[in-house]
């Protein structure tokens, strides 16, 4: 190609992936072939994983998914729930806070199960998730029943995804009770 001509190869490539059409008025004119680059575009890229142990390639994707997940999950430990530091002075108090991270994971798994159950990972991470529903903040006034900042209809759809109703207790335009019951007490495969 230094030579300002293409090589065979190079123009075989370019006819699978370009529609190329010359006319004596308007010369040549070049458009992109969508489907074809679609096509070819599927095949990027490799994902290689090693394992001694896992000899199916779907299991070992999904255990290295996992890894990834309880990486992130330490992550939000450390800094959502500020669990880098033990700043204790007894033993006790150590493992109070100990069984509260302990108790914190057990809830993120839950959420990545439902997540991916519920295809909720199509628009949301477990942060992005959190981060949702984080603003919703509860007033309490004495003598008075408690109250929330505004939920949105995609916070109240996330609620009911994991199969609770929002925190006032008012369900979305497109609540199922059915469909709630059903994903809380359906029995894990």
């Amino acid at each position: 190609m230094q030579s300002g001509k293409a090589t065979d190869a190079q123009l075989k490539r370019a006819q699978r992936l370009l529609t190329i059409k010359t006319t004596p008025v308007k010369g040549t004119r070049v458009e992109y072939n969508d489907e074809a680059i679609k096509q070819h575009t599927n095949d990027f890229g490799y994902f290689v994983l090693l394992s001694n142990d896992v000899k199916e390639g779907d299991k070992a994707l999904e255990c290295y998914r996992n890894k990834d997940l309880v990486e992130k999950t330490f992550n939000n430990l450390k800094n959502r729930l500020d669990f880098n530091r033990t700043l204790v002075s007894s033993v006790e108090n150590l493992e109070g806070k100990l069984f509260v991270e302990f108790v914190a994971l057990i809830y993120i798994s839950y959420m990545h199960k439902v997540m991916k159950s519920k295809n909720l990972y199509r628009n949301y991470s477990i942060q992005s998730l959190l981060d949702e529903l984080d603003v919703i903040e509860r007033f309490d006034y004495q003598g008075q029943r408690a109250r929330y900042s505004e939920i949105t209809e995609k916070q109240r759809q996330i609620y009911e995804a994991f199969g609770i109703l929002a925190p006032d207790g008012k369900p979305s335009k497109t609540y199922k009770p059915e469909a709630a019951a059903a994903a809380t007490l359906a029995p894990e495969a």
